[in-house]
């Protein structure tokens, strides 16, 4: 009941939030105005200074991404270890059950594709080898079960929906153990996709185009060869997709798909029109009605529509339309495949949708009774006689913002449901629910440890506020500050102060360790403009003092109880554009001089002051005009600063990363062999010279020469965007805030073969034979005799798996041997190990393969 209440109260504050956004932003019936989501957010930050993203140099760039990954040398081969959480989950797009094997399938918004058994309880993923994590829609042949087609790009055209627009259609032949990409990479997100009921290769998408760009690839799609060539079957306008799609399971030859005219730019979105209608074809898509006898006729108000046909009974269907706005406009039912439709929503009521149908607006059809439907909307309705009374059977169990209802065919009471907060079942026929809470797709921004207690690890959510775990579970995470989550600080000396915020500056202040929060933003004007995403640092020498960024930038003495301005506007001015918000993005404050300070803009400026903010000076010059992602003082050189960018080129080179050894009155460009794309934070190892680590929307890469090259850093995570990074320097550990499975991490000790106590790097530990099966040889090092040292084998997570000796070596050349057993006495299974010999100020690291014969 508690996790019940929890929601409850999450999820109204997440109906107010919206509601707020888009009535206010709207108003009544206005559908072209400024726009200001997540999605926004996201995507105006990679499209800057133009209006859209350059989608061929986005595909390029995951190509290249991939490559690297598969010819990344043995030195990378770390994994990142997933810190959860399992407990708070994100958006599912959709639920699929296999039939014959009864395995369960989900899509996630953007972390990928999912299976487990009906009756298991571990979740594997079986899509991170691919390019693209945020999924659409799952189709699965019936006759064939083991074909299995994935459509990428999320069709949800909200706040916080995809990532990215989707790279196409994959399909696998194996259920899910492989995959292969086939086509459609400018069908932009997929809204649905129907399989011939007796032939795998016949399939039909309902697509909807790129979000922020025209049309021309939306639509209905077939193919007849499994994927091998692709026909657009039905196009209405540059403006109009299809976003539901259904084939009668009797006559293949009969489609009905659901169009839908959607235009969505930066600062206007248009999400209905004349040409949004229900269109049928009884010839295998070659020619196409609409269907308008019964049916909403006003030819503007028309806005996202959902269709389902019952399998029982093929001439019945159900349709759900959303008008323009976003508000419901009614449930419509046929019983003559089409030919005429009546209202079948007595009891629902109007304001179902909200204001925002356009982000679920489905409606689901009982495989065997075709009087049972549910209504897929902010909560699940359900009829049971056809149309003539509905229930809600959601509210208070579920989180709110449906998407998906899966039935089980064998067993109609069995239902599974997919929302904005995760995963559902019922056996009930939804009279009561239960929450699956170990699908890892929480979509995060920022990431935070406290310095003190590095097992409590904080991060910053999309619909799901600022959470933290306090014993480093996975799955004991709690929010602690409401909204969508953003920046989070620890006090690195005193704890008790953690500051949290919410979208567009709502920064939060608490002196009692995240137990509750009071609102932090004394001082700062309420006339000033704040991104979604408002930077917030302490100073590195004394976090008893902050800086928070507006416009302009503020400073705080006093914990945050009270700031002043010390700059004007650092940005080029309330330009009334819909590209930059004109805001500050990143704030970077020198570890070594505290009146050395830098920031960063999401139109393009980067300014600079050497005397704590009473002069400015823009350090622009030769820079990209692009949106600035992060500036970072050097900890070892004043004068040395780096600065980061988002966006994609379109004609020439684009560089992401940039160095300047003189305060950026030059810069040089330290991009190298990276992807050409956005990269979002930077960090400069304290302790190792020339080593930078960067989060990019293509995973972590570092340098261990200053940005002459890069590499990817560590395995076991898949291409996805990774919007924040955190080094813990004691224990060594890199933590990564990924937008959409949720936190991980890696340790650097294992990565570049160095702690916290290393001073000398110059002998390496010899093994012999490598790689081995029966024993391996372990040389210690001369010099050592009388040393206290200790010998570990390491995973290649880099955890802990036996201590091979500790102790005084008490003569020169001592060799100590590892039979390859772990401290739990098992034989280890084959593969890649780290020997870790440590004595005083030194550690040695030698990587060793253990084989199986």
């Amino acid at each position: 009941m508690k996790k019940y209440i929890l929601i409850l109260v999450v999820s109204l504050l997440g109906i107010s939030l919206v509601i707020y956004y888009f009535d206010n932003e709207y108003g009544q019936g206005s559908i072209e105005t400024t726009d200001k989501t997540p999605n926004d957010w996201f995507f105006r930050q990679r499209a800057y200074p133009f209006e859209t993203i350059n989608h061929h140099a986005y595909l390029a760039a995951t190509k290249t991404a991939k490559q690297q990954r598969l010819t990344r040398s043995d030195r990378e081969e770390v994994a990142w270890e997933f810190a959860g959480p399992t407990n708070i989950e994100g958006r599912i797009t959709d639920i699929e059950i296999q039939g014959g094997s009864q395995n369960i399938f989900i899509g996630a918004a953007s972390g990928g594709v999912f299976k487990k058994s009906m009756m298991g309880a571990i979740w594997e993923p079986v899509f991170d080898d691919e390019t693209s994590l945020s999924i659409g829609d799952i189709a699965i042949s019936s006759s064939t079960p083991e074909v299995i087609y994935i459509g990428t790009g999320e069709a949800n055209a909200g706040g916080g929906s995809l990532a990215y627009d989707g790279t196409g259609i994959f399909k696998s032949t194996d259920s899910g153990l492989t995959w292969e990409n086939k086509g459609l990479e400018n069908s932009g997100s997929i809204g649905r996709m129907v399989v011939h009921p007796t032939d795998p290769d016949i399939v039909y998408v309902a697509a909807m185009g790129r979000l922020f760009a025209d049309g021309s690839q939306g639509g209905v799609f077939k193919t007849t060869d499994g994927g091998l060539s692709w026909e657009q079957k039905l196009f209405i306008s540059d403006s109009t997709g299809s976003i539901d799609i259904v084939i009668d399971p009797s006559n293949p030859e009969i489609i009905y798909t659901a169009m839908w005219e959607r235009v969505r730019r930066p600062g206007r979105r248009s999400y209905g029109g004349p040409t949004s209608g229900i269109f049928k074809s009884t010839d295998g898509g070659d020619n196409w009605n609409e269907l308008t006898n019964g049916l909403p006729s006003s030819a503007g108000d028309k806005g996202r529509i959902g269709i389902d046909i019952s399998e029982s009974n093929p001439n019945i269907l159900y349709a759900v339309y959303a008008d323009r706005i976003g508000y419901f406009q009614g449930i419509y039912k046929t019983i003559n495949g089409g030919e005429s439709w009546a209202h079948a929503d007595n009891g629902v009521s109007s304001n179902v949708f909200s204001s925002f149908g356009w982000w679920f607006g489905r409606i689901k059809v009982d495989p065997v009774n075709p009087d049972i439907s549910y209504l897929i909307a902010l909560n699940l309705h359900k009829t049971e006689d056809g149309g003539n009374s509905w229930n809600n059977i959601s509210g208070g169990q579920t989180h709110v913002d449906q998407h998906v209802v899966c039935i089980n065919h064998a067993n109609n009471n069995q239902i599974f449901l997919g929302n904005d907060g995760g995963f559902y079942s019922s056996i009930n026929g939804g009279n009561s629910w239960n929450w699956n809470s170990n699908l890892p797709i929480t979509q995060f921004y920022t990431c935070e440890v406290d310095e003190q207690y590095p097992e409590r690890v904080y991060g910053g959510t999309q619909d799901n506020g600022t959470n933290r775990t306090m014993s480093g579970a996975l799955d004991d995470w709690n929010m602690i500050y409401g909204g969508d989550g953003f920046r989070v600080l620890v006090n690195t000396e005193n704890n008790n102060y953690v500051y949290a915020e919410y979208q567009y500056g709502g920064l939060g202040r608490s002196i009692n360790g995240g137990g509750s929060f009071s609102g932090a933003t004394n001082g700062v004007s309420g006339s000033d403009r704040f991104n979604w995403n408002c930077p917030l640092v302490f100073d590195p020498q004394n976090p008893q003092t902050l800086f928070f960024g507006s416009n302009k930038l503020y400073k705080s003495t006093n914990y945050a109880q009270s700031w002043n301005a010390i700059s004007n506007d650092l940005t080029n001015g309330d330009e009334g554009g819909n590209i930059a918000y004109n805001t500050l993005t990143a704030i970077g404050v020198s570890p070594i001089n505290q009146e050395y300070i830098y920031t960063g803009s999401d139109d393009g400026n980067v300014w600079f002051t050497d005397d704590g903010g009473e002069n400015w000076n823009n350090i622009s010059v030769d820079l990209p005009n692009r949106w600035v992602t992060s500036v970072v003082a050097d900890p070892n050189d004043e004068n040395i600063v780096f600065v980061t960018f988002s966006g994609y080129r379109w004609d020439e080179y684009l560089p992401h990363v940039f160095r300047s050894d003189n305060n950026g009155q030059n810069w040089i460009d330290i991009s190298s062999d990276l992807p050409e794309a956005p990269v979002n934070e930077i960090i400069v190892d304290p302790d190792l010279d020339g080593y930078l680590y960067i989060a990019t929307d293509f995973g972590v890469y570092y340098s261990e020469n200053g940005g002459n090259n890069w590499m990817p850093a560590g395995t076991e995570i898949p291409l996805i965007v990774v919007n924040d990074i955190r080094l813990h320097n004691p224990s060594r550990k890199l933590i990564e805030a990924t937008f959409g499975r949720g936190i991980y991490t890696l340790d650097l000790s294992v990565l570049t073969g160095f702690n916290k106590s290393v001073t000398d790097l110059s002998a390496e530990l010899n093994c012999y034979p490598n790689p081995f099966y029966y024993q391996l040889e372990i040389e210690i090092p001369k010099g050592l005799e009388d040393k206290q040292i200790k010998v570990e084998v390491l995973n290649s997570n880099g955890q802990l798996i036996n201590i091979i000796f500790e102790g005084v070596i008490n003569k020169p050349l001592q060799n100590l041997t590892w039979d390859g057993f772990g401290k739990s006495g098992n034989h280890l299974s084959a593969g890649l190990y780290f020997i870790r010999l440590t004595v005083d100020d030194r550690v040695f690291i030698a990587k060793v393969v253990l084989s199986d014969s």
